[in-house]
């Protein structure tokens, strides 16, 4: 059997800062705790459990905890909540990705200059909720799907600014921009999707193209994995989307020649090292 492994598969740049910047601070004289899951990732956010970190979801959860220092998870928060918690007398490590903090600063200028602010994403993802956070909330829509373009409507008299969640599927994004523009407004496009998640959905479709079956290894609240798999899974019809080696049933992959695999942004390399060995010495 020929396995091929995505090269780009397993952390960017933004998860891995931000994971690297929590296991910095451990062993530090005061409590540790990341405001939501420091990234999308049960496999990690276990492990730093286990090494004392605690996840804090919301503000009012530090009312009960000893003071220490609160790590912003990769996603980024809604405006206002590092201050809030500097008040309650914690001290910050802001471990949000720069790409999604350009956004921030993206959305909070063309939504100061008037413009309608649209942002494709899922609208219950934190990142997005924290990019939404940065415009004028009633000239603000988020979009996701064609429908929701189609159904998109503007003041005439304004431009439209759009953005996009730093994971989102670059050619459905193109897509979506598309049915906006031919409505006619004057739109600003601000292409936000992040290089690293255009290249790893290039590479997945490409990988996807070749082979008999695809693994996408990832954590299902991952929504870059979430991605990789619909774009796989388009591409070849036996993609399976598994978390760890223990999700991975070889008995589906017994008859083909060619396995690839790809991995998402929060995955780490020894989940991905441990389903490359275990495809390879099995099958």
């Amino acid at each position: 059997m020929n396995v091929i492994l995505a090269k780009n598969a397993g952390f960017c740049f933004g998860v891995k800062r931000a994971v690297d910047t929590v296991y910095e601070q451990l062993g530090a004289d005061q409590p540790i705790y990341t405001f939501g899951p420091i990234i999308h990732n049960e496999e990690v956010v276990r492990d730093l459990k286990e090494r004392g970190v605690t996840v804090i979801n919301d503000i009012e959860e530090l009312e009960q905890k000893p003071p220490g220092t609160v790590v912003i998870r990769a996603h980024g928060v809604e405006k206002g909540v590092c201050e809030e918690i500097k008040r309650r007398g914690f001290s910050i490590i802001d471990a949000t990705c720069p790409f999604v903090l350009k956004i921030h600063r993206l959305v909070e200028r063309y939504s100061g200059e008037g413009c309608q602010i649209v942002i494709v994403g899922n609208e219950d993802h934190p990142e997005v909720k924290g990019i939404r956070s940065w415009s004028d909330a009633a000239r603000t829509q988020v979009i996701a799907s064609r429908e929701d373009a189609l159904a998109f409507t503007a003041d005439r008299g304004k431009k439209v600014c759009i953005v996009s969640q730093t994971t989102f599927n670059y050619k459905k994004f193109q897509e979506l921009v598309e049915i906006i523009k031919e409505k006619g407004y004057d739109i600003i496009v601000l292409n936000t999707i992040c290089n690293a998640t255009e290249e790893r959905q290039t590479e997945a479709l490409a990988v996807a193209k070749q082979v008999d079956a695809m693994i996408v290894i990832g954590d299902r609240n991952s929504s870059n994995t979430q991605k990789l798999f619909e774009i796989c899974k388009n591409e070849c019809n036996n993609t399976y989307y598994i978390q760890t080696v223990k999700d991975l049933d070889l008995a589906k992959l017994g008859s083909v020649d060619n396995v690839g695999i790809t991995a998402g942004a929060s995955t780490p390399n020894n989940i991905i090292e441990e389903v490359q060995k275990n495809v390879r010495n099995e099958l």
